[in-house]
């Protein structure tokens, strides 16, 4: 016998799987890593001073876009046709007299852009409540609107150079397409398993699951909940949920739209005073599909946000997705247990906000997170 003492397992300390039934996939943790020192790539920090308008920035009001359009002088949220879209209504079809090896489909769509807001220094943390809910209204109006054509509509914010947004102003986009894509394919399937076995749809008891468990909750409200998930692979990656059963993000009520709108500027704030930057991510929503779908029973589905930002250790170190993520399989370098506590505990005030208060605010403040 070795005589070793029997080690009890942490979470913090021991590497260990845990399962996202969203995706049928195990990510693989490993806290520990976080004590290893850094030397690698080292992120330039984000723009601090952005121009309220610039003359130059396509995206504002008033101004000629790349295909000679000008803009309207809005001032409230603004849709146009993205001027280099992905997909386009219009495409032939491949055909179908293929080898199984090199199969290709028709691929057909619209590509919108939406602006937020008229200013380019705003984000939705720092909007008005009420312009955050035009901002939804929108969302909610365009689902309904391409859903009835298109089987997939998928909302998205790019937010940060970091994350390939190639202009500062607060803007979204909004993708339909003819097909349903990869990851709201594999979503569906795994929730239409989970409620065939479970009777209950998935989302909606892993909400309720979380309400009770706390440790995993960053912000909340009697309609809305925001945690970082169990199986969550981005550091300080959240998933956004309604208490309620909603299909679809133009089913929400006015009375939830409202909620919506305070609880994403609480987390976005909580983001953003996490390292006192205007915080990169990459976030879409998932509902139910739409089109031909429309017809069919998803009770399945729960409608939620994914947002996955990028940022590790500090404003200019980033979690790679390299190596054995790429080639095996997803793994983070901190417990979302870990996450989720530092961001509930940061203030609900944004840091803009405190700094514009204080004499001899706003000054250029990186701080680096201690795990």
């Amino acid at each position: 016998m070795s005589g070793n003492k029997e080690v009890s397992f942490d979470p913090k300390e021991h590497q260990h799987l845990r399962y996202n039934p969203l995706r049928d996939t195990w990510v693989l943790v490993s806290a520990h890593r976080m004590k290893r020192p850094w030397a690698g790539q080292v992120e330039k920090p984000p723009e601090e001073h952005i121009p309220r308008h610039d003359p130059s920035n396509p995206l504002c009001p008033g101004n000629t876009r790349a295909n000679g359009e000008v803009n309207p002088d809005y001032d409230s949220t603004f849709l146009f046709e993205n001027d280099f879209p992905a997909l386009q209504p219009d495409a032939p079809d491949p055909g179908s007299d293929q080898h199984p090896l090199f199969q290709s489909k028709a691929a057909r769509g619209v590509c919108k852009v939406m602006c937020f807001h008229p200013w380019s220094d705003v984000t939705l943390p720092l909007m008005k409540k009420q312009e955050v809910v035009k901002v939804i209204d929108k969302w909610a109006e365009l689902v309904e609107e391409l859903g009835a054509t298109y089987p997939w509509v998928q909302i998205f914010e790019n937010k940060g150079a970091m994350m390939g947004c190639s202009n500062p102003h607060p803007h979204c986009q909004v993708w339909a397409s003819n097909f349903l894509p990869n990851e709201p394919a594999l979503s569906d399937s795994c929730q239409r398993a989970y409620y065939q076995k479970h009777g209950e749809p998935l989302l909606l008891q892993y909400a309720k699951q979380e309400a009770e468990k706390k440790e995993r909750v960053v912000v909340e409200s009697s309609d809305w909940l925001a945690v970082v998930p169990y199986w969550a692979t981005w550091p300080y990656q959240t998933l956004l949920l309604p208490r309620r059963h909603v299909l679809r993000i133009n089913d929400l009520t006015t009375e939830e739209r409202g909620g919506l709108a305070d609880i994403m500027k609480r987390l976005l704030t909580k983001y953003d005073n996490l390292f006192e930057i205007s915080f990169p991510y990459s976030m879409g929503w998932h509902g139910a599909p739409t089109g031909p779908h429309l017809k069919e029973d998803n009770c399945h589905w729960q409608l939620h946000a994914h947002y996955y930002p990028p940022l590790l250790r500090s404003a200019t170190v980033k979690k790679f997705m390299v190596g054995y993520e790429m080639l095996a399989q997803e793994q983070r370098d901190l417990t979302p247990e870990q996450a989720a506590e530092k961001l509930r505990n940061l203030p609900e005030e944004h840091f803009k906000r405190r700094e514009n208060l204080e004499k001899g605010g706003g000054k250029d403040k990186k701080r680096t997170i201690k795990m």
